[in-house]
């Protein structure tokens, strides 16, 4: 599905987020049978982004969240655009993941990061239920975003995390990238 059907039928935010999500996913290269985890649901923008790139993908955040960033009806935004079928919801603690070791290609955890209270558990879990060669994609809202969403719609939206804070003792290869929403930092589990 093209940008500007995205667009007409999820509005201008998903779209937004189709965008700029885009060359990241070129540049990762990821086989489309990959198995890839979205962290912390939310309105289901990252969830939909990678099934509209054809993949199939494990989306969830904490049962008890009741923030307003959680809970969103994402699954009717996923059948606005076709791609439900490619998605599965369950809920998880992503402090303490019930998933075996070495499970998932590619962890992505998009503006979920800085709601999360025990970040470092967080981050340990990702890597621990990440294969090797596999990647972790966190994107987190640039300051002058985090103004922006202040301002428009979240008054006491938290600051964004610079997540290679909670990666000093695991010492993960990173690379930084930019979108003009997000810092995108990915972590790559060496063998």
């Amino acid at each position: 599905m093209d940008i500007n059907e995205v667009k007409k039928r999820l509005g201008s935010e998903f779209g937004y987020t189709f965008e700029n999500t885009k060359p990241i996913l070129q540049e990762l290269g990821l086989d489309k049978n990959a198995k890839l985890l979205d962290v912390g649901t939310g309105m289901g923008k990252m969830a939909i982004t990678l099934a509209l790139h054809g993949y199939k993908v494990l989306t969830g955040e904490l049962e008890s969240d009741e923030s307003e960033y959680a809970k969103q009806n994402w699954l009717e935004s996923a059948k606005k655009v076709g791609v439900d079928h490619l998605i599965t919801y369950k809920p998880f603690n992503a402090e303490k993941m019930p998933f075996e070791d070495e499970l998932f290609d590619a962890i992505f955890i998009s503006g979920a990061l800085h709601h999360i209270n025990d970040r470092q558990a967080t981050f340990n879990e990702s890597v621990r239920v990440l294969k090797s060669n596999g990647v972790i994609c966190i994107f987190e809202p640039k300051p002058r975003s985090v103004t922006y969403i202040r301002a428009n719609k979240f008054p006491d939206h938290p600051d964004a995390e610079d997540p290679r804070v909670y990666n000093k003792e695991l010492q993960l290869p990173v690379e930084i990238k930019e979108t003009s929403f997000h810092d995108v930092y990915i972590f790559h589990k060496k063998t």
